[in-house]
């Protein structure tokens, strides 16, 4: 069966706007040229990974990325650097960032209302995630980087690997207060 011509124009489209490697390597270079010739501290570099990364994919396909620090307590997840609209915090732990702070794993939740009670729905126009730990020189995790969509499926194993690339850089600091 051959595809109708308005499904090969919507895939076509889909993977247009879809994050390539190029665009990948992109953001982490100038990611990198900014970290090269300064000390590595962690407040500094959420900031400039969320503007950098916004910057390259804002609605294509990212609606909304930040950090989740891990609360004192160690009980909930709050809101850190992040673009674009304002977002749930404090997040419980149940949630999807929640569940990538307690296991240390990162997740790609490809349809976020699939879910039900496991996902915390801050803006009900999401359909997909990625979130993904932030560890610091100790191993801890001490953050999460989360990625909404507004597309079904926005996410898959090459953006993970890129972003885990990015934030790997972390790994080098020291977590900020907010953090521990």
């Amino acid at each position: 069966m051959e595809d109708l011509p308005e499904d090969r124009s919507a895939e076509e489209n889909r993977l247009r706007t879809r994050p390539s490697r190029a665009r990948y390597d992109k953001a982490h270079l100038a990611l990198e040229r900014k970290w090269r010739r300064r000390e590595l501290k962690a407040d500094r570099m959420m900031r400039e990974v969320v503007d950098i990364l916004w910057d390259a994919f804002a609605g294509s396909p990212y609606s909304w990325c930040g950090f989740y620090l891990l609360a004192q307590d160690g009980g909930s997840l709050v809101l850190g650097p992040h673009r674009d609209r304002p977002a749930c915090s404090p997040l419980p732990m149940h949630g999807v960032c929640g569940r990538v702070a307690a296991s240390g794993q990162g997740l790609v939740v490809p349809d976020v209302k699939a879910l039900g009670d496991a996902h915390i729905e801050c803006d009900p126009r999401n359909l997909s995630e990625i979130a993904l730990p932030v560890r610091d020189k100790t191993g801890k995790v001490w953050a999460v980087f989360d990625v909404d969509s507004a597309s079904a499926a926005a996410f898959d194993d090459m953006d993970q690997r890129w972003l885990e690339k990015i934030l790997r850089r972390f790994e080098e600091t020291t977590a900020p207060e907010s953090g521990r």
